[in-house]
């Protein structure tokens, strides 16, 4: 049987993935490029207030910055609505610094936007930095739901920049900054006195009266685009690596998936890409909603299922979270476990540990090993050092909220949570590969 790693090209996933990080500065943006990749293979949207459709088909919900994808097309005959799923997670949003309600502040002639920090952003990577402007705008729509409706934004612009203090000022800074949240992070986008409110201008870029600006989510972002960089283009450099690289790799699994004769269609393949993982997922679309959830039972009730259906589906799901995983830092190795070094361009990386920050287990590690092994491609092994605090990802949660098998699951990378991080380029072929096994098992 041909590997499923066979299906996929190093250089066409690479190209891929880049193309999605560019296009995808926001959670917003990164649903919406999922998006028109899956109705680009026959997905069809499902709006959440309507009756799920019944019978066979490809669909996708969207609610904000999250997603959930599915199929029940390629079913064996006489598969009953008790039927689990397969279920790959990963989650859309990055840290970054969000413009707040009340922006306009100006300090020694500089006009300034009030920013507040979101997620657990490396700061000083953030300093001196051409930074665009993105999100989503709700707008007055008298014809719109509820009288509203929303609008994505992104200024392509060197609009924004956090300038760092000189040297000369800070004769220290070579021994670290020290910058406080308040008051060492906020943009400047303007010397002019004649700067306009940040909502007349907010307005005027999309055209509309200014009292029709009800809100927004708008965040910076860093305008370098995604590359591959090295000797060799071995290494991908890019915003939001963490974790949109596992959101496109979802993406590619589920195509992969649902087009693909290989397995024998014993369980509905399912993705779902979270909003809000990187402050906790406790929002009405992160992981520990009942987006997930509600959706699984949706899907057996759309099937002719009843609730008694779908426990059982729940019981025979396995659920990978996948989230980024640490690489070994060629110079700083003492700071990762010594027996368990994680090579970029080495496989993707099962994640364990025992006090639950990561929800793998052994029926976990043998579902994602199998996986690998049908894909052709090789299996890391990531546990942090016993004296140093683990992470966590949305495994325990979406295993909690289901009941479900779940294992924990990333991709090697670098400099985690930098405006700017680093992945392996035949990593994230391996990375899709991998999932669609997983989705589509053999």
């Amino acid at each position: 049987m041909m590997a499923r790693l066979d299906r996929f090209d190093t250089d066409e996933v690479a190209a891929g993935l880049i193309a999605y990080l560019d296009d995808s500065p926001t959670p917003f943006h990164a649903v919406a490029s999922a998006a028109a990749l899956l109705e680009g293979a026959g997905f069809t949207e499902v709006d959440e207030t309507q009756a799920f459709p019944e019978g066979p088909g490809r669909h996708y919900l969207v609610r904000g910055g999250s997603l959930v994808a599915w199929s029940t097309e390629h079913l064996p005959a006489g598969a009953g609505p008790a039927t689990g799923f397969r279920v790959v997670g990963a989650h859309t949003d990055s840290p970054t610094l969000r413009i707040k309600p009340r922006p306009d502040v100006s300090s020694a002639g500089f006009a300034q936007l009030a920013v507040e920090p979101y997620g657990g952003l490396i700061t000083n990577s953030w300093l001196d930095r051409d930074l665009g402007l993105a999100g989503r705008v709700t707008l007055r729509d008298p014809q719109g739901t509820d009288g509203v409706r929303t609008e994505l934004l992104d200024v392509d612009e060197a609009l924004l920049r956090v300038s760092r203090l000189a040297i000369h000022l800070d004769r220290d800074v070579r021994e670290g900054e020290a910058l406080n949240a308040q008051r060492h992070l906020v943009p400047h986008w303007s010397v002019s006195p004649d700067a306009p409110a940040f909502t007349t201008w907010l307005a005027g870029r999309l055209g509309v009266a200014e009292a029709d600006v009800l809100g927004w989510d708008l965040m910076a972002y860093d305008l370098t685009g995604a590359a591959r960089i090295g000797l060799d283009g071995g290494l991908i450099a890019s915003a939001r690596l963490d974790n949109l690289a596992t959101s496109y790799a979802a993406v590619r699994a589920l195509l992969d998936a649902v087009g693909s004769p290989v397995g024998d269609g014993a369980a509905i393949p399912l993705i779902a890409l979270f909003d809000h993982e990187e402050v906790g997922s406790m929002t009405e679309r992160g992981a520990f909603s009942q987006l997930l959830p509600a959706v699984l039972e949706r899907i057996v009730l759309a099937r002719g299922g009843d609730r008694q259906d779908h426990l059982r589906a729940l019981a025979s799901t396995v659920i990978a979270s996948g989230d980024m995983a640490h690489a070994t830092h060629p110079n700083y190795a003492d700071r990762h476990e010594p027996g368990h070094h994680i090579a970029v361009n080495g496989g993707p990386v099962l994640k364990v540990n025992t006090n639950g920050r990561y929800a793998t287990d052994g029926l976990g590690t043998a579902a994602f090993r199998l996986a690998c092994q049908q894909a052709g491609v090789p299996m890391q092994e990531f546990v942090v050092r016993s004296d140093l605090p683990c992470g966590s990802t949305v495994g325990p949660m979406t295993a909690a909220l289901t009941g479900s098998t779940t294992v924990d699951f990333g991709a090697p990378t670098l400099s985690m949570h930098s405006i700017r991080e680093v992945c392996g380029t035949a990593d994230q072929a391996m990375y899709a590969a991998c999932l669609a096994a997983f989705l589509d098992p053999a």
